[in-house]
């Protein structure tokens, strides 16, 4: 049952996960990665849904975040170095996992927020290890803006160090986020206008901390690094790649940001881009009005995305 945590070693981590078995004979493997300040066990409606349209669905909790524990990832930071490698080579790890438990199947990665800039950076690592990439909600077009938030980040870490949550990058993202919403209710409004949704966000204690300087600065090395042509070149042009945001999300710029990697992508030479924005939502897709009808959608475009796989193969 995906409320039941389980655990998963991974280079001195105990990652904690949660997995929903595919409903009747499987189509494939679907990894999902979740965002900043918030845990896998959220998604469990979209696991259980997917597991009904045939997938085997794995999420876990990454460093700093839910349940995972390691020795140098308390709340709020990924590791005290090298904690980009290091979340990333935690859903390798889960991949090799899951792929153990269901050998010759079709791995899909998903990503939201945060977990889409992990999700890129995982594919273009170890770009054999998946057949298809989903990346929702999230930002990769930060630009000189993105610049000077890592000098800003480099300065909190020179005079404060890393492990302590950084002073000003809260009140650039999820403040500004919070503020930008007309007629808001709580500041985490811009999530969802769903105030249920936003409710049990406010009241899960392991949603909403503040991040640590150096967890905000592995976020911009993510940022920076998949896009790049030395990256990107990695991967299959014909890699299927489904791309969705909100076009009232604050923090990809009301869906620009999504439109910007798209564009990228596309300019890249790839063939097999989806772009949704979904013009009324917010940040969170799955927790939003029409959460339903976008999870079909993105099942319809998995099950394409298997078909093509299986028809490649055999």
């Amino acid at each position: 049952m995906f409320s039941e945590t389980q655990r998963l070693a991974s280079t001195g981590a105990s990652l904690a996960y949660h997995h929903a078995e595919a409903v009747g004979p499987a189509r494939g493997i679907l990894l999902i990665s979740h965002g900043l300040a918030e845990h896998s066990k959220r998604y469990r409606g979209f696991a259980e849904a997917m597991a009904v349209r045939g997938y085997h669905v794995y999420a876990h909790d990454h460093r700093g975040h839910g349940e995972t524990t390691a020795p140098d990832a308390p709340i709020g930071r990924f590791a005290r170095r090298g904690g980009v490698d290091r979340v990333i080579g935690d859903v390798l790890a889960m991949r090799a996992y899951a792929a153990m438990r269901h050998p010759g199947l079709p791995v899909i990665l998903f990503g939201h927020s945060m977990g889409g800039l992990i999700a890129l950076n995982a594919a273009v690592t170890a770009p054999a290890d998946f057949d298809a990439v989903a990346v929702w909600n999230s930002n990769f077009a930060v630009g000189l803006a993105g610049r000077a938030a890592q000098a800003i980040l480099l300065a909190e870490r020179m005079l404060k160090g890393s492990d302590v949550p950084s002073g000003l990058l809260p009140k650039l993202t999820f403040a500004a986020w919070g503020k930008s919403v007309a007629g808001r209710r709580t500041a985490f409004d811009w999530l969802s206008r769903l105030p249920g949704e936003v409710d049990k966000y406010i009241a899960d204690p392991l949603c909403g901390f503040d991040a640590s300087v150096s967890l905000w600065l592995d976020l911009f090395e993510l940022t920076f690094r998949a896009p790049q042509k030395l990256h990107l070149d990695r991967l299959p042009r014909d890699l299927p790649i489904h791309l969705v945001g909100g076009g009232e999300d604050p923090a990809t710029e009301r869906g620009k940001a999504v439109l910007w990697l798209s564009n990228h992508l596309k300019a890249s030479g790839f063939s097999r881009i989806s772009t949704e924005i979904y013009q009324d939502m917010r940040h969170e897709t799955l927790n939003e009005i029409g959460a339903d009808a976008a999870t079909a959608a993105f099942a319809d475009w998995c099950d394409e995305a298997v078909a093509r796989f299986q028809t490649a193969k055999f």
